[in-house]
């Protein structure tokens, strides 16, 4: 495992661009009253642009950028070590089943309270999180074959 910490060597604009683009994702999701919010904070119609838009982009270039680093040792050898190949694989799967979770926490949350029974049709399976899940192995997998 790496070392997190002080000791451990990070790159403070990367960090930095992750963080805002985490803030905007909170601020574009939770604006307040849904019906009063800020133009750009909403997505943009079919031509154009806002800064809605630009969010998760950015947070995509976040996560590409730092697989250059944390995939660094194992980039172009020619061969896959099992362990790396396994490693992207359970960090997809996580990313993909708790953006899975988080679309279904409603419905769970009302079979737990009102003893309702779940409505899964309406679950979204390609959320965000799964979106960011796929892209990360396919990007890590180009990355290190």
């Amino acid at each position: 495992m790496k070392k997190i910490g002080p000791s451990a060597a990070r790159l403070g604009s990367l960090d930095m661009l992750r963080g805002i683009a985490i803030a905007g994702m909170v601020l574009v999701n939770n604006p307040g009253s849904w019906q009063h919010m800020f133009p750009w904070l909403r997505h943009a119609g079919w031509t154009g642009y806002s800064l809605a838009d630009l969010v998760f982009p950015f947070f995509l270039f976040a996560v590409g950028a730092s697989q250059s680093f944390s995939l660094a040792g194992t980039a172009h050898t020619g061969r896959l070590p099992l362990n790396v190949f396994i490693r992207i694989l359970r960090r997809t799967a996580i990313l993909f089943m708790l953006g899975l979770f988080l679309n279904a926490f409603p419905s769970l949350l009302h079979l737990l309270l009102y003893a309702e029974p779940p409505d899964f049709t309406t679950l979204r399976i390609m959320g965000i999180l799964q979106r960011i899940a796929l892209v990360y192995c396919a990007a890590s997998l180009c990355i290190v074959l």
